[in-house]
């Protein structure tokens, strides 16, 4: 089993919350100041490969930095790991984009609102990730045995995700949305992207502000999945964290990207199934099969992408006559 050590000394993670603070401001006060539009395909596509981008940069940085600093093994062993894991957390986040889209047409959000939300929503997942990262790792490295009930979790998480499902669930039920109905005013019309307005004096909530809840609730949710599968790569707490925000940061543009097209990835969430019952069985495993980390990014990349070509040949225009 993996010791929990950690190869993050106090200047790389000044360096990289810098830069994610950085990014952070540019995404919300310069590219995103602008007034609310529809995200365009070829938007989506740029802010998803300058993410991806960077992400690579920052490994191919990573490796640099340790090479010259603890030798070529630990920083070969520790980009990989980086790699594979943000591979795992970008398709695990594939997920949130079919429920960002069932939550949107749910509340009848046109488009051009969607923005801000997933802006907020986003800095609500890396707050909420940043937390438990940071429980987990002092977690794994107080209490080792938790890591097999991490894989027993992502086996189950799995096999459940392959059964049969409520693909349309009503959420005017959902006990959030009660809850907020009941002890807050809600008005019954959208007012721009604003989340609050108001009228005669007394403040009323709109109806995105209830969309945002459900954001960040399933932005938690997901937490709860893609960070045990990422504890099965490594328990290193800063390639956990930096490959996990890697992937949160770039999860508005992926959604934009996807949201007209989501219909025809319907395949991809059994190779997401797969992927999470693999890495748990992994985990469960770990006393007595050790998988090379190359292994677990072979099957990743194997299985996600089968599931993508899949799902385009099962979604395929016929030809015509």
């Amino acid at each position: 089993m993996n010791e929990v050590m950690s190869i993050g000394s106090p200047l790389l993670w000044a360096g990289f919350i810098t830069f994610v603070l950085i990014m952070l401001a540019l995404d919300l006060f310069v590219f995103g100041a602008g007034k609310a539009h529809k995200v365009s395909i070829k938007e989506a596509a740029s802010w998803s490969l300058v993410w991806f981008a960077l992400a690579i940069a920052f490994n191919a940085a990573l490796w640099w930095h340790l090479t010259g600093t603890v030798g070529s093994e630990i920083a070969d062993r520790k980009a990989l790991e980086f790699f594979t894991g943000y591979l795992i957390e970008k398709s695990l986040s594939v997920d949130n984009v079919f429920v960002f889209l069932l939550i949107f047409s749910a509340f009848h959000v046109p488009a051009e609102y969607q923005r801000r939300v997933l802006i907020y929503g986003v800095l609500g997942a890396i707050g909420m990730r940043i937390v438990m990262i940071l429980l987990g790792s002092w977690v794994v490295q107080e209490f080792k045995w938790v890591l097999y009930v991490f894989g027993a979790f992502l086996l189950f998480t799995g096999i459940k995700m392959l059964m049969p499902s409520d693909a349309n669930p009503d959420l005017s039920k959902n006990w959030l949305v009660k809850i907020a109905r009941k002890y807050l005013r809600v008005t019954d019309q959208l007012h721009g992207e604003r989340f609050s307005i108001r009228h005669n004096g007394v403040r009323y909530f709109t109806p995105l502000f209830l969309v945002l809840i459900l954001i960040e609730a399933s932005d938690l949710v997901f937490a709860v999945d893609s960070i045990p599968a990422i504890f099965a790569i490594t328990t290193d707490p800063f390639i956990v964290a930096t490959s996990n925000i890697f992937a949160i940061m770039g999860l508005r543009a992926l959604y934009f990207l996807l949201a007209d097209i989501a219909e025809r990835f319907h395949l991809l969430k059994y190779g997401l199934a797969i992927v999470l019952a693999f890495i748990g069985t992994k985990m469960l495993l770990m006393p007595w099969l050790h998988v090379p980390v190359t292994l677990s990014l072979a099957v990743v990349i194997s299985v996600i992408g089968l599931s993508i070509v899949a799902s385009l040949w099962a979604t395929r225009k016929p030809a015509a006559n």
